[in-house]
C-alpha cells in the first residue's frame, strides 16, 4: 500500500476537485434511483387506487410524469457532462505532474544507469504504467465511491420499504466480499509480471527501430522475426495468465451477483402471494435489486482496473527510486567564475566495483587555457578521463580539482554549464536546425545562432537546406552527413561558449574535406580555453600544448609533440605506424 499513500500526495492538490466531482457524481446516480420509487408509486398508488377516477389518475400521472422528464431531460444531462470532464480533468492533470516529476528524475539519472537499462524500459514505465494509474483516480477514487454510494442511497430506500425483504437481498454480499478479496489478491502480481513484459517488447522494438539499417544490411529479418516472436510470446503467455485468472474472479463473482436477484423475485413472490407485499414495492424492489448489484458488478469491473493501476504504480514508483549515482552533495555550491585550472589528485576509476579499474592512480595538473591531447590505442582510459570531469560518472578513489576546488563540492548542473563537449557521435534532436544549435543557449537570439554556426563553419551548408535554419534534421540528424551534424554541433558550443571544452573523437568519421573545415572551427573554437582533445588520428592534435599518451589507464608518456618525437616512444612508433598507413 505504499505505492498508493505515495501516489495520493500527486492527489493531494486536486482534492477539492474531485470532492466537487464525487458531489456531482452522487447527484447523477441519485437521480435513477428513483425510478423504482416512481413504479411503485404509479402501480400502487395511480394505477392500483380504486378511490380515484380515470381523469385524476391521468392527471396525476402526467404531473408526476412531467416533473421525471424535467429532472432527466434538463437537470441531469449538465451534471453527467460536468462529472465526466472534471474526472478526466483531475486525472490528467495528475497524469501531467506524474510524467514532469519523472523526466525530472530522468535527466537525473546517471549514464551508468542508462548503461545498463534500455530506453524502452523508462518509456513504458513513463507512457504505459503512468497512464494506467489515471486509473486509480477515476476508478479508485471517484467511480468507487459513487458505486458506494449509489448501494448506500439504494439500501436506504429499501429498508424503508420493506426491512425483511432488504435484509434478504444482502445474503449474497459476505460471498461476494470473500470473493473479491481471494481473487484480486493474487491479480497484483499477475498484472506487473503482464507490464514486465509488455516493456520488455517496447525496449526490445525501440531497439529494432533504430538498429533497422543493421538488421537491413545484414539481411537478417528472419532471425529478427523470431527474437521478436520470443519478446512477444513471453508476453502472450504472461497476458493469458492474467487473463485466465480475471476470467475466473468474473465468473464467480458474477455468478454470485446473478443469483441474489433470483432468491429475491422469489421471496418477494411469496410476500405478494400471502398478501405481505403489494405488487407495487415488489416491482420496486425488483427494480432496486438491478440498481443495487449492477454497481456491484461495476466493483468487480473496479477491482480489475484498480488492481492494473496499482501494479503499475508498483512499477513507476519502483523507477522514482532508482538512486542517482551522481548528486548534488549537502552544501554544494554553484560553479562560477572559471579560470581552467584542471588537476587530478590520485584518481582511480571503475564502472563497477566488480570490474578491474580503467583508470589507476593518475595525477594531472592542466592550466588554464591549455590543450592537451589524449591519445593512445583503445581501452586506454581516454574517455573515461574526460567523462569525469564533467561528472558523469564519480571517481572511485582520489578528486578532480577545478581551480583548486574538488567538482563535487560544485552543483552538478552549474559545473556542466561551464564545460562545452563535442563528441564523435553528437545527438541531434528531430527538430530545426536552428532549435539544435540554440542547446548550446535557448535564449540566444537569431543573430547569436548564425553567428555560432558561422564560426563552426556551418552558415553556408545550412543556407542551402530546403528552409534554412529552420529544417527539421530528423531523428538523431539523420537528414544531415556526419560532417554537417559535427558542424551542428560544434556551433552548439560556440553559443554556449564555455570556458572548458572537451572533444571527444571529433573529427574520427569524416571525409577529409570535412575534417579540414571542422578542425578549423576546433582549433578557432578552442583559443583561450582550457581543452581536452581525445584523438585517435594523431596528426589532428600536433598542435597541441601537451599530448598524454594513455596504455590501461595510465601516462605512459606525456609532452609536446616535438618531444615526444625526440623520445621515440610509444607515442613516435605510434605515429609512425599512422604516417605509413597514410
Amino acid at each position: 500500500m505504499d505505492s498508493i499513500k505515495r501516489y495520493l500526495q500527486f492527489v493531494k492538490p486536486y482534492r477539492w476537485q474531485i470532492i466537487g466531482t464525487l458531489i456531482i457524481g452522487i447527484i447523477k446516480f441519485a437521480i435513477p434511483l428513483l425510478i423504482p420509487v416512481l413504479i411503485k408509486y404509479v402501480i400502487d398508488d395511480i394505477v392500483g387506487n380504486g378511490t380515484l377516477s380515470t381523469q385524476e389518475k391521468t392527471n396525476t400521472l402526467l404531473t408526476v410524469m412531467g416533473v421525471m422528464l424535467v429532472l432527466f431531460l434538463i437537470i441531469r444531462p449538465p451534471v453527467e457532462y460536468y462529472r465526466q470532464y472534471f474526472a478526466q480533468w483531475t486525472g490528467n492533470k495528475i497524469l501531467f505532474d506524474l510524467r514532469d516529476t519523472l523526466f525530472s528524475h530522468i535527466q537525473k539519472l546517471s549514464f551508468k544507469y542508462y548503461s545498463n537499462t534500455r530506453a524502452g524500459e523508462v518509456i513504458s514505465r513513463v507512457i504505459n504504467d503512468v497512464e494506467q494509474t489515471k486509473n486509480f483516480v477515476i476508478t479508485g477514487l471517484m467511480n468507487l465511491w459513487l458505486d458506494a454510494a449509489t448501494i448506500i442511497i439504494a439500501l436506504a430506500i429499501m429498508f424503508t420499504m420493506d426491512v425483511k425483504l432488504t435484509l434478504v437481498s444482502l445474503i449474497a454480499f459476505p460471498f461476494y466480499a470473500f470473493s473479491v478479496r481471494y481473487f484480486f489478491g493474487r491479480l497484483r502480481g499477475l498484472t506487473r509480471e503482464r507490464s514486465q513484459a509488455l516493456a520488455e517488447v517496447q525496449s526490445h522494438l525501440h531497439e529494432r527501430v533504430q538498429g533497422m539499417s543493421v538488421i537491413k544490411s545484414f539481411a537478417v529479418e528472419d532471425y529478427e522475426q523470431k527474437q521478436f516472436e520470443g519478446q512477444n510470446s513471453n508476453f502472450l503467455s504472461k497476458a493469458l495468465k492474467q487473463t485466465s485468472w480475471n476470467a475466473k474472479a468474473f465468473a464467480v463473482v458474477n455468478t454470485i451477483t446473478d443469483i441474489s436477484p433470483l432468491i429475491i423475485i422469489g421471496y418477494a413472490g411469496l410476500q405478494v402471494i400471502e398478501g405481505d407485499l403489494t405488487i407495487g414495492t415488489m416491482a420496486a424492489f425488483i427494480a432496486y435489486i438491478d440498481r443495487l448489484y449492477n454497481p456491484l458488478r461495476r466493483l468487480v469491473n473496479s477491482s480489475t482496473t484498480l488492481t492494473q493501476s496499482i501494479a503499475s504504480m508498483d512499477r513507476v514508483f519502483e523507477f522514482m527510486d532508482e538512486k542517482y549515482d551522481v548528486d548534488d552533495e549537502p552544501g554544494a555550491v554553484p560553479c562560477r567564475n572559471v579560470e581552467g585550472n584542471i588537476q587530478f589528485r590520485n584518481v582511480s576509476f571503475q564502472y563497477d566495483p566488480q570490474e578491474e579499474e580503467v583508470l589507476r592512480n593518475l595525477n594531472l595538473d592542466i592550466h588554464s587555457g591549455e590543450t592537451v591531447a589524449l591519445v593512445g590505442m583503445s581501452g586506454g582510459g581516454k574517455s573515461s578521463l574526460v567523462s569525469l570531469i564533467p561528472r558523469f560518472y564519480d571517481v572511485t578513489k582520489g578528486e578532480i580539482r577545478l581551480d583548486g576546488t574538488d567538482i563535487r563540492r560544485f552543483e552538478v548542473r552549474s559545473l556542466r554549464d561551464k564545460i562545452g563537449m563535442v563528441l564523435q557521435d553528437n545527438i541531434l534532436f528531430s527538430e530545426s536546425v536552428k532549435m539544435n544549435i540554440k542547446f548550446g543557449n535557448p535564449e540566444a537570439s537569431d543573430e547569436d545562432v548564425i553567428k555560432a554556426a558561422k564560426a563552426a563553419n556551418a552558415h553556408e551548408f545550412i543556407m542551402k537546406l530546403p528552409q534554412g535554419y529552420d529544417t527539421r534534421v530528423g531523428e538523431r540528424g539523420v537528414k544531415l552527413s556526419g560532417g554537417q551534424k559535427q558542424r551542428v554541433a560544434i556551433a552548439r558550443v560556440f553559443l554556449k561558449n564555455p570556458p572548458i571544452l572537451i572533444l571527444d573523437e571529433a573529427t574520427s568519421a569524416l571525409d577529409l574535406e570535412s575534417e579540414h573545415l571542422i578542425q578549423e572551427a576546433l582549433e578557432e573554437l578552442a583559443k583561450e580555453r582550457t581543452t581536452f582533445i581525445v584523438a585517435h588520428r594523431l596528426s589532428t592534435i600536433t598542435h597541441a600544448d601537451r599530448i598524454i599518451h594513455m596504455e590501461y589507464g595510465e601516462i605512459a608518456e606525456m609532452g609536446s609533440h616535438q618531444e615526444l618525437m625526440e623520445r621515440q616512444g610509444h607515442y613516435y612508433k605510434l605515429f609512425q605506424v599512422q604516417q605509413l598507413d597514410q
